[in-house]
């Protein structure tokens, strides 16, 4: 499992410092007053859009993203206001939701609960740790990795995505000293033409049963890097995405199977989990 989350939520109003194109995705930057900082893999709920005088009521609900970056704190807030920090959202426009969210503009503000959730191990040692993303699933990655070459751990990555455009935050996963790294795209147009699953085949012939995998993306691609990790004996933590509406446990829409049977909530037990922990048969 993945471990507590590092401070209690807060349930506060975010303030919009950027919300770039990056590829076929964006990257929105916030200010967060009190945040506590994250653990890699957490998640918070940011509101559908930015916040308006009139209430709206379409769409409802907030959207659970992971958290990409924390960055420095800013410095010199005003005197009697709180300290503030800055965090990084990596997302893809799909829906409703996150087309108002691309609208917001710099100045403007969002709801925002979290950190929430459990989010990846970190552990000192020599062992390997070999990093598998795919398209969004990039977004649960960054941190973990910057906090693993921290504690010592050999770092390899690859990220996968269709096209070179739909490798979004793969700059800043290069900017990484230490880290090796590995992208692929199924048409070729960047890196190795393929399938991500296959550069951690060979990592996994190469590096052997020591390491350990480290997934978020699709659920046929974190299938594969356990179905892998399994056949080899290796430890192996997925990073769910299965949708929700109020990231606490109470809405019960995020339930993954087991292996030994019922139900876990990604929300509250999650996101990460080991994989041998899910029942991938009955995941949607």
């Amino acid at each position: 499992m993945g471990v507590e989350p590092a401070a209690p939520p807060i349930r506060g109003r975010a303030r919009v410092l950027a919300n770039a194109v990056e590829g076929s995705g964006r990257k929105l930057l916030l200010e967060v007053p009190d945040w506590p900082g994250s653990r890699p893999g957490q998640f918070l709920m940011i509101g559908a859009g930015a916040d308006s005088a009139a209430m709206r009521r379409d769409p409802l609900l907030p959207r659970p993203m992971a958290v990409y970056r924390n960055l420095a704190a800013l410095e010199g807030p005003p005197e009697g206001e709180a300290s503030a920090a800055r965090i990084e959202l990596l997302y893809r426009v799909v829906g409703r939701g996150t087309t108002l969210l691309a609208e917001t503009e710099p100045g403007q503000t969002l709801g925002v609960v979290g950190p929430l959730g459990r989010g990846f191990p970190i552990e000192g040692g020599a062992a390997p740790a070999l990093l598998v993303g795919g398209g969004t699933g990039i977004a649960s990655l960054f941190e973990l990795a910057g906090a693993l070459l921290a504690v010592g751990r050999p770092v390899c990555v690859a990220l996968g995505a269709r096209t070179e455009r739909d490798l979004i935050g793969r700059g800043d996963f290069e900017s990484l000293s230490g880290l090796s790294l590995t992208c692929t795209t199924e048409d070729g147009s960047f890196g190795r033409r393929g399938r991500v699953t296959e550069a951690l085949a060979e990592w996994i012939e190469r590096f052997g049963s020591e390491a350990a995998v480290f997934a978020c993306g699709p659920t046929p691609m974190m299938r594969a890097c356990a179905e892998l990790a399994e056949i080899h004996s290796m430890r192996c933590w997925v990073s769910l995405e299965n949708p929700m509406a109020c990231g606490f446990g109470v809405c019960l829409g995020c339930a993954a199977p087991r292996q030994d049977g019922g139900f876990s909530l990604v929300c509250r037990d999650g996101p990460v989990f080991e994989a041998r922990e899910i029942d991938w048969e009955g995941l949607p």
